[in-house]
């Protein structure tokens, strides 16, 4: 018997020659990425189990906050309602500049469902998730840290070392996630370590505490100050707590962790308000600041995921989202894999995708950091003129777009194939391959809708490929949109859909969707001319054509699903 499983029992899996599996997927870590993953994989039916070195949850909260895009992501695994009930929507952003207020930014101004930011605090997100993993059905034991990784044609083999001087272990998969963390173990065994680049001269001292002071203590809004010589922030964290950090020269700063006092008397001089008062604190700390990025994110049968791939700055909670996208992106493609559903492509594009937009991220991340924290005093007398004359200078300094994440797109991606680009179709200018999919509002059945809604699990099918068949308010469009969803046909996780600003027609079983206002089509650049546009199970777009050529879209899914032999599975696993 393996004590690693629940109740000293093992759930031996077999394949075709009869070698024992543990799991088909193992996860390592179960921070908020691990678990998102872990919760992924048993969404879409997939026995996981996850391994995690600490033996309790985390007491306290490092990465607390939620952007628009990766809600869109954990919304569409049925995880993004039981975190957002357990966090503070934000609705605006102020900003100071050497005491100046600038105009505050709506921080909800952007196109999704779900545009306020969620604040929580990590350690909830993370209960909330390990309970929701267990109640799908996976396996989660803590207390154990990988030593060894030894990879073969059918799987791997996983090394374990419990304690000090705990028994060493064996377990088997098919396939590894590693979401352990900054100081992965997984990632060295791979020889995919890498050197961070370092910041010097400046340090971060935080603290999460009650907070009284003059200003609205109601959970929905956030608050920096550029001071000289450093970045201030101030933000609720779940329980009535709010978090204040300090990004600053280190100058005459002690390496160490900072007291109350300390913090509170800097408080106090940053926002101006002399009856800011800290108590209860549950976290006082100090970090000094480094970032970088592995060279690959998967290594055979073993995949990066979250911090374990990507050394984050703390700048916006931009690491937890970004490897919350890990998780999402890695569980899809593993059980399409498993199932049989897809060509080798797809598990390989995890790696040029994710890899692709996590160095994108730490470049961004790297020269906002040098901009906020090591501005120097001719820059902050600027900024404290520019307050005045450009009140909103603080939208200019941090743009919501990109922190909401909205425009993480993969232009390199193999699972990209465009046939609406180049001079032929000058007026296609909709959102291309390897963006991500806009919503519309359309109606079905006599009520409005959104498009969203037939993009994300369609028709139950966790891993399903949406198929949007616009008829580009052609009369004639019919047949067209008939040899395009039979072309697919053979692909039963590829669903399509029918987006009509034509006359409605049916064709067999598909969803119509009306578009008589051309809102969807507007929003797809197909206004005008029938065609197609293929969006993956997260959201993002894969392939785009016009409707008469299903030729090309068939030849595109023998690329990416093989023959259509698969089994596919069509339950949703929540």
């Amino acid at each position: 018997m393996n004590p690693i499983l629940p109740n000293d029992e093992v759930t031996m899996r077999q394949d075709a020659n009869a070698k024992p599996y543990d799991a088909d997927v193992i996860v390592v870590g179960a921070g908020p990425v691990g678990l998102v993953a872990g919760c992924g994989l048993r969404h879409h039916g997939v026995d996981c189990l996850i391994l995690e070195e600490r033996t309790e949850l985390q007491a306290y909260s490092r990465a607390n906050n939620l952007w628009a895009r990766p809600q869109e992501l954990l919304a569409g695994i049925g995880l993004r309602e039981a975190l957002a009930a357990q966090a503070y929507p934000i609705r605006l952003v102020n900003f100071f500049i050497n005491g100046t207020p600038t105009t505050p930014i709506a921080i909800d101004d952007v196109a999704s469902p779900y545009p306020q930011v969620l604040y929580s605090g990590q350690d909830v997100i993370e209960k909330t998730l390990s309970e929701t993993f267990e109640g799908r059905g996976g396996r989660l034991a803590r207390g154990h840290r990988v030593t060894g990784i030894a990879q073969d044609s059918d799987g791997v083999t996983l090394t374990l070392g419990r304690g000090d001087d705990g028994p060493e272990q064996h377990l088997r998969c098919h396939y590894v996630v590693a979401a352990d963390g900054a100081k992965s173990t997984v990632r060295p065994l791979l020889d995919l370590d890498f050197e961070p680049e370092r910041f010097e001269g400046r340090m971060n001292r935080q603290v999460d505490a009650r907070l009284s002071w003059r200003r609205s203590l109601e959970p929905d809004q956030l608050w920096f100050f550029y001071y000289e010589r450093g970045f201030c922030g101030v933000l609720p964290v779940w329980g009535g707590y709010h978090r204040l950090f300090f990004l600053a020269d280190d100058a005459g700063v002690p390496d160490r962790d900072p007291t109350l006092d300390e913090l509170q008397a800097l408080a106090r001089e940053v926002t101006g308000d002399e009856t800011l008062t800290l108590t209860d604190p549950q976290w006082l700390t100090h970090s000094r600041f480094q970032y970088g990025v592995s060279p690959g994110y998967g290594r055979g049968r073993v995949f990066l995921a979250g911090d374990a791939g990507h050394l984050s700055l703390p700048i916006g909670g931009q690491g937890m989202n970004a490897g919350l996208h890990d998780g999402v992106e890695i569980a899809w493609r593993l059980a399409m894999t498993l199932r049989g559903e897809a060509a080798p492509v797809v598990l390989d594009s995890y790696g040029v995708e994710r890899g692709g937009e996590h160095a994108r991220l730490s470049a961004q991340q790297a020269k906002g950091f040098r901009r906020t924290v090591y501005r120097g005093s001719l820059t902050d007398a600027a900024l404290g003129l520019a307050a005045k004359a450009i009140p909103s200078l603080g939208a200019l300094l941090q743009g919501t777009d990109d922190l909401q994440q909205m425009s993480v797109r993969y232009p390199d991606s193999p699972l990209n194939e465009d046939h609406l680009s180049g001079p032929t179709h000058l007026l296609q200018r909709g959102p291309a391959p390897g963006e991500r999919a806009p919503d519309a509002e359309v109606t079905h059945a006599g009520t409005t809708t959104s498009l969203f809604r037939f993009l994300y699990n369609p028709d139950g099918w966790t891993t399903g490929w949406a198929l949007l068949c616009f008829d580009g308010r052609s009369s004639d469009a019919g047949p067209s949109l008939a040899e395009a969803i039979n072309a697919v046909s053979p692909w039963g996780h590829l669903r399509p859909r029918l987006v009509l600003a034509g006359p409605s027609r049916a064709i067999g079983d598909v969803p119509m969707l009306s578009d008589l206002d051309g809102k969807a089509h507007g929003a797809y650049g197909l206004e005008g001319r029938p065609g197609v546009v293929l969006i993956r199970p997260d959201g993002h777009i894969a392939f785009r054509a016009a409707a008469e050529r299903h030729d090309r879209l068939a030849a595109y899914c023998h690329r990416i699903f093989g023959t259509g032999a698969g089994v596919s599975g069509s339950s949703v696993q929540d």
